[in-house]
């Protein structure tokens, strides 16, 4: 489970787009209010730092890009 998100940051997060989590970057594929999904397959778990997150370790969030430029251009739309 993900420390609480800024609502800022969250409509920041497009499903179909990419963020970066620790600096393993994976493909979001749904958001939902405040929440957001992400599918990890073992190999990833495995091999990156993702595997020893405990309640409450801090991460690093970046957000895709494009869909930062698109959730900006819908507000002054």
């Amino acid at each position: 489970m993900l420390p609480p998100i800024s609502s800022y940051a969250i409509s920041k997060i497009a499903a179909e787009h990419y963020l970066r989590l620790s600096g393993v970057s994976l493909t979001v594929n749904e958001v939902e209010d405040d929440v957001f999904g992400v599918n990890l397959i073992p190999h990833t778990w495995e091999v990156t730092t993702l595997g020893e997150l405990k309640p409450g370790s801090r991460v690093n969030l970046e957000i895709d890009m494009i869909a930062r430029y698109l959730a900006r251009w819908r507000e002054t739309a």
